[in-house]
């Protein structure tokens, strides 16, 4: 159990948390939710011993395992499976204790340790490590690949199969969905969900969190609140007692202002003096109730979008890819003015490749492609926050894309974005900062900001929810409803998808085609096809050991054929020898001169001896013959039976 008693939390003068006292249960699944710069991840910090509470405790097990997400992946040599591998501390350990006792012939010790390496199940430890990576969209053929050779994204990814590998009683992670795709989450959500110890999760994206915690705490005024139920659950409650408290407000307004007036307009009466002085002690003593505030600071729209004409864009008979391979090919698309295409499919399907060729990114290797005169397209992707110039602030590059435009027009628009005034309010982002020190959110949030202004008629949009908050992630979801151009999108928020889309397309095998149905429709889609490949790789696995069988079998046959066949071909080479001797006696027996009474009856003899030889030996050997004859059969029999 996790016991916060009297906590209170702090980073130099600013106060995070004051106060707490509240109790989380062990397995436990917990969201934790706040505003940017509330306290999230230093409450993070404090569990992972990185900071001490300013005042209060904070207890819980000694004993406990805890696992996070690195934030940093060096470029390792070591092979992507030895690294998912290592976050088992355990049977690392274990590991390099079973070297040292080899090496020093300890025979009992290691005994124990292999006793210890079955407990803890490490001999199904590389298979749950590579079903890890596969879960995480890594193909087999990567588990061996350097760590070095993988991008950011892709070692962020490692990092998670590492922090999952651990077997922690307590997992902290911290916004786990940035750089997955739609599938990717969704594997991501039901590991999650069947996961035994306690999980403290924070998470932009509602519909991930409703999957994956049965608890929020959530953090706001310095105290940290926790509700039961899912995200959608808290939503409720806290719109419950927001409400609540909203009205008490307003009740304890009108006592105050109705005490108010009873003391200006009797406090100078002598007869109703002492009821004033009461009632002045008693505003004093009042424990004021403070407004409910659920504002956010994101406000923005389109602005109307450029005419379009009909259609956008279209491609026939089109390939696409990189290099001589085609990631897409027989693509058969038109956009059309007010369109919304949501696009799914597997990691690695080319939904990013469809996205850039429409783009304009990259070209077609094959078909044609047909501009609209008049397409105006946004493309936004995660890549061109590198295009940002880190030495000029948000107003600054509102004004290198539009010269024409005043001034406090582009800091109103940018207020919006929450990019505000000289930045003197530290809950926003000064618009006239150079954007260098930026988080990832706050640059997604100026990128978002420079294409809306250039008024696209079609928007393409690649991930763009990554490093958003909850709160601009629900004001550009409003402002894509609103939006009157045409729209192509690539995400895994599915609260987006599902609010923005009202056309699915599904890029499989290289073909894109229409999906008919919802993205509870395509998780059963997803589900299927994990099962069809799992299926068909243990088919594969069994297939290979059919044959492996199935070749130690001829091999066990042809080694208890060998002298079977042998001792028959020697057999059959004595008869040969026998049967051709016996008819040349016979032969000799059969003339009538050897009968005259005149030769030697002793030969007669000899003969007929040697002839009653060669019977006994021909009859021994035919019967030895036919035994080994049918063993021969049997095990012919033998093994046509088992294929």
């Amino acid at each position: 159990m996790i016991h916060f008693r009297n906590l209170r939390l702090a980073r130099g003068a600013r106060v995070l948390l004051d106060e707490v006292s509240l109790q989380l249960f062990p397995g436990w699944k917990i969201g934790l939710t706040g505003a940017n710069g509330s306290g999230k991840s230093s409450l993070f910090a404090l569990l992972r011993g990185q900071l001490l509470p300013d005042r209060g405790d904070l207890e819980w097990p000694s004993g406990w395992t805890i696992a996070h997400v690195a934030q940093e992946t060096p470029g390792l040599p070591q092979a992507a499976i030895e690294y998912v591998l290592d976050g088992d501390a355990e049977l690392r350990r274990i590991e390099t204790d079973l070297v040292r006792a080899e090496a020093a012939h300890d025979g009992v010790r290691i005994a124990e340790l292999h006793t210890n390496l079955q407990e803890i199940g490490a001999y199904a430890a590389r298979s749950r490590a590579a079903a890890l990576l596969d879960g995480l969209g890594f193909v087999p053929s990567d588990a061996g690949r350097a760590v070095a050779d993988f991008s950011g994204g892709w070692r962020m990814r490692l990092n998670l199969a590492q922090a999952l590998m651990c077997r922690s009683d307590l997992l902290l992670l911290d916004e786990p969905t940035n750089h997955l795709d739609l599938d990717t989450v969704i594997w991501l959500e039901q590991w999650l969900r069947d996961y035994r110890g306690t999980l403290l999760l924070v998470s932009h994206d509602r519909e991930f969190l409703d999957g994956c915690v049965d608890h929020v705490a959530h953090i706001e005024q310095k105290q940290l609140t926790l509700y039961n139920g899912s995200y959608t659950d808290f939503e409720r409650q806290r719109g419950e007692r927001l409400a609540q408290q909203q009205a008490l407000f307003e009740r304890q307004q009108r006592e105050i202002a109705h005490m108010e007036d009873y003391i200006r307009r009797f406090r100078a009466k002598a007869t109703k003096a002492r009821q004033a002085q009461s009632r002045i002690k008693a505003l004093e003593r009042m424990e004021r109730i403070s407004a409910a505030h659920v504002d956010t600071p994101f406000s923005f729209s389109f602005r109307p979008s450029i005419a379009a004409p009909d259609p956008l864009l279209q491609i026939e008979k089109g390939s696409a890819g990189y290099g001589e391979k085609n990631v897409l090919e027989g693509i058969e698309l038109v956009l059309r003015p007010g369109e919304r295409v949501g696009l799914l499919g597997r990691n690695g399907a080319g939904k990013s490749t469809l996205i850039k060729l429409l783009a304009g990114q990259i070209s077609l290797s094959a078909g044609s492609r047909h501009e609209g005169r008049g397409l105006a397209a946004g493309y936004f992707a995660q890549h061109q926050l590198e295009v940002l110039r880190p030495d000029e602030s948000p107003l600054q590059h509102m004004m290198r894309l539009d010269a024409s435009a005043r001034e406090q027009d582009m800091r109103n628009y940018l207020g919006g974005f929450d990019f505000r005034g000289d930045g003197r309010d530290i809950c926003s982002v000064s618009a006239t900062v150079p954007c260098a020190s930026f988080s990832g959110g706050e640059k997604s949030r100026l990128a978002l900001a420079l294409l809306i202004w250039q008024r696209p008629n079609l928007l393409l949009l690649d991930e763009p929810t990554n490093h958003l908050d909850m709160e601009m992630r629900y004001a550009l979801m409003c402002a894509l409803q609103e939006y009157d151009g045409a729209m192509v999108l690539v995400s895994h928020d599915r609260a987006l998808l599902r609010a923005c889309c009202d056309r699915l397309l599904l890029i499989d095998g290289g073909r894109i085609q229409p999906f008919d149905g919802d993205l509870d429709d395509y998780r059963d889609w997803l589900a299927e096809q994990r099962t069809q490949c799992e299926e068909g790789s243990t088919r594969r696995e069994m297939r290979r050991a059919d044959r492996a069988q199935a070749e130690v079998e001829r091999q066990a046959l042809l080694a208890a054929r060998r002298p079977l066949v042998k001792e028959i071909g020697q057999i059959e080479k004595k008869l040969a020898g026998w049967t051709g001797e016996k008819k040349l006696l016979e032969a000799r027996l059969a003339d009538p001169a050897l009968y005259d009474t005149g030769n030697d009856s002793a030969q007669l003899q000899e003969l007929l001896k040697r002839q009653a030889t060669l019977q006994n030996w021909i009859e021994e050997a035919e019967c030895r013959w036919m035994t080994l004859s049918e063993q021969l059969e049997e095990l012919a029999a033998g093994s046509d039976s088992r294929t």
